[in-house]
């Protein structure tokens, strides 16, 4: 069968040795950081040979294929010295594909794919359909295609997922959207990120769908340049589509030819925000093309929960509203953060800066933010872009969140809204956005 070396150790990497192991290769999994214990005792269970803490030169590079986790870059010397051997570099979701014949929805985009994939899944489970989440979210989807059997995928895919996938198709593609994001990946060129959003697209036939958000600047300038046999949807809150959604008023329109048209209310909807009116839309198409009944789309949209980390509430103390955004990590999402609060904001922003230009800010903070407390190694960029709007008294450093919500009790009071939305990756002082989001939370339920 030919010998696989999976890169990266976490749960998309454990996930494809299991895969390649049932499909009877040769695996081996090399991770030159540390395996956490979970990872390490799945990889003993299924008897797959593993080393961490270092990349065996010998032992990788006489591989047939190499499956490289997402967030390990091109760059990695590693990676180099295998594509300069020719081995082949394919990710996770391009080697599941292969073995996987269930319909996919795959989602992508800068901002709102997490919430738009789990409002996805969230609607086909309620309506019935056997269906299964993975991607860049809950359990791996090659694991999923090892283990289990389900007659559709919803998966969330990073731009770094696209990156090494070649004959994988969606059967539904989404773009939420595009904004500059990650640009330290991609030579600091939007135009090269972009690209790689777009890989969703390739492969996919006419009988195909893709939905895609046409007042994003960006997504119809890219379009503009590529041919997509797809079918296409477009959901806008700008102007009046054929077949796709729109917004007239408060109602949504969603439109689709050969289907019943589902008419959805902004009041009714369960999550708010102009960002997740799109969300909500990009949701609402995919259930239509599945074929999903007006009633249980409208329904589901209705009673969804919000997703952890992202514009999650944590709780009320002294009349002061606690928000978990931690997912949060560029310039976009916090914009859209800030421009859903209707109260006096205590905002906590700051982490590994991504090349960031807060300019877009200016008019939202000036407008909404009476005090930033600032949770990074390195806030200088912060204090450059922000200090002249809100005061050098109303600005701090805290390094932190414990430190940042002590700080945040001081500034806020009754009536205002302490946001949690960084703008920025954890990495300086947490392992991920979801270690920070937790600490934020345990920081808040201790106050």
């Amino acid at each position: 069968m030919g010998k696989i070396v999976v890169l990266g150790g976490g749960e998309s990497g454990v996930g494809a040795a299991v895969l390649a192991k049932v499909k009877g290769f040769e695996v081996f999994l090399s991770d030159r950081g540390e395996i956490a214990e979970k990872y390490a005792a799945q990889l003993r269970e299924w008897n797959i040979p593993f080393e961490s803490g270092q990349h065996s030169e010998e032992k990788i590079l006489c591989a047939d294929e190499i499956i490289k986790s997402p967030g390990i870059p091109l760059t990695a010397p590693m990676v180099v010295k295998a594509m300069e051997k020719g081995i082949p570099i394919i990710s996770e979701i391009e080697f599941a594909g292969r073995y996987d014949t269930a319909r996919k929805i795959c989602i992508t985009g800068s901002n709102g794919k997490t919430t738009t994939t789990s409002l996805i899944y969230y609607l086909l489970k309620q309506a019935g359909v056997n269906v299964g989440l993975g991607g860049n979210i809950g359990k791996s989807y090659a694991l999923q295609v090892a283990t289990e059997h389900y007659d559709c995928y919803v998966l969330e895919l990073s731009s770094f997922q696209l990156d090494n996938m070649y004959d994988f198709k969606a059967d539904i593609a989404i773009i939420t959207n595009i904004t500059p994001d990650h640009l330290d990946r991609y030579d600091y060129k939007l135009e090269n990120y972009a690209r790689a959003k777009f890989r969703i697209t390739q492969n996919m036939s006419s009988d195909d769908c893709f939905i895609f958000c046409s007042d994003d600047e960006i997504t119809i300038q890219q379009l503009s340049q590529i041919v997509v046999k797809a079918k296409m949807l477009p959901f806008s809150q700008k102007t009046q589509v054929e077949e796709g959604a729109c917004l007239d008023g408060n109602t949504i329109h969603v439109k689709m030819a050969g289907r019943d048209d589902c008419d959805l209310l902004v009041e009714e909807l369960a999550l708010s925000g102009k960002h997740n009116i799109y969300n909500s839309m990009a949701a609402a198409i995919a259930g239509k093309v599945m074929n999903i009944k007006n009633e249980s789309i409208r329904a589901s949209l209705a009673s969804f929960e919000a997703v952890e980390h992202r514009l999650e509430k944590v709780r009320t103390v002294g009349g002061v509203l606690y928000i978990n955004d931690s997912k949060a990590t560029n310039v976009d999402a916090a914009w859209y953060a800030l421009e859903c609060q209707d109260r006096p904001v205590v905002w906590i922003v700051g982490g590994k800066d991504k090349g960031n230009d807060y300019s877009a800010l200016f008019d939202l903070v000036k407008a909404k933010v009476k005090a930033i407390v600032c949770m990074g190694v390195d806030n200088t960029k912060i204090h450059a872009a922000f200090e002249n709007l809100v005061g050098s008294r109303n600005i701090v450093d805290t390094l932190s969140a414990e430190e940042a919500v002590k700080a945040c009790a001081a500034f806020a009071s009754e009536g205002d809204v302490v946001l949690l939305s960084p703008c920025c990756a954890s990495f300086d002082l947490f392992k991920n956005y979801e270690q920070r989001g937790k600490l934020f939370k345990d920081a808040v339920n201790a106050l």
